[in-house]
Formats: structure tokens, C-alpha cells, sequence
């Protein structure tokens, strides 16, 4: 039985990934859904959130036991806001010379490649990526 290595028969070592560039631990606040109130007593109600506005609302008077209303402090820290678990912002990429934009960033960014892709211009994406050292998600 004959051995090579990998750079006798042709094929290059693949590149140690790379490695974000903001290393921020992501912490999720866990909230239930803030439904609209009253939603479940009437059918014709969709559970989408509403702001309450009547005089006499409980909810609106922020009255304890009452359904809790969306307000800012339940938002994401700034720095990790749309920050995918990898630590890398996600960018969705159609085309291959879209990943130009991305080669001065790529500790920072990462490829999503869309949907609406074919096999063939997936592949041709992701061999780009690996030559500019750009981490694909998906």
C-alpha cells in the first residue's frame, strides 16, 4: 500500500478557518411573546402584538398581574445585535462578485449564500470564499 500526503496528490491543505474579529459573549434576554391583549377571549382577535390604547386598560396602566407591554429595555446589547452564534454579521450573497465588498472584512462578516441559488453558482461562491478566506454559514 502506497501512502502520499495531501500536497503529493494535488490537493492543498484546507486553511485553518477563520476566526472573528469581536469575541463579545451574546447574551439573548428570554421573554415570552408579547401577545395582544385580550387575544384569547375573541377569535376575530390574531394574536399579533397591539399597542393597547382604551382609558380603563389594564395592560396599558402597566396594573400588576397584568400582560407586559414591549418596551426597550427588552432589546439586544448594540454589540451583539444581529450577531450570528459564530460571532460573525451574516451577509446574503447571489452573486459571486459580491463577495468583493466582503474581502477587506472578512474577521467581521460571514456568506450566506441566498436561497434562489443554483448548485453550480453555490459551488463557484463558495471556491471564491475559501480563495479570499470568508466563512460561508449555510
Amino acid at each position: 500500500i502506497l501512502l502520499l500526503n495531501s500536497v503529493e496528490m494535488g490537493v492543498e491543505k484546507s486553511k485553518k478557518p477563520v476566526k472573528p474579529l469581536n469575541m463579545v459573549k451574546i447574551v439573548k434576554k428570554t421573554t415570552g411573546k408579547f401577545l395582544r391583549p385580550r387575544c384569547h377571549e375573541f377569535k376575530r382577535l390574531k394574536p399579533a402584538w397591539r399597542r393597547p390604547r382604551g382609558i380603563d386598560s389594564r395592560v396599558r396602566r402597566r396594573f400588576k398581574g397584568a400582560s407586559l407591554m414591549p418596551n426597550i429595555g427588552y432589546g439586544s446589547d448594540k454589540r451583539t445585535k444581529y450577531l450570528h452564534p459564530s460571532h460573525f454579521y451574516p451577509v446574503r450573497i447571489q452573486d459571486k462578485k459580491d463577495l468583493e465588498a466582503l474581502l477587506m472584512v472578512n474577521r467581521r462578516f460571514a456568506v450566506v449564500v441566498a436561497a434562489c441559488v443554483s448548485r453550480k453558482n453555490r459551488q463557484a461562491i463558495e471556491e471564491r470564499a475559501a480563495e479570499l478566506s470568508l466563512r460561508v454559514l449555510n
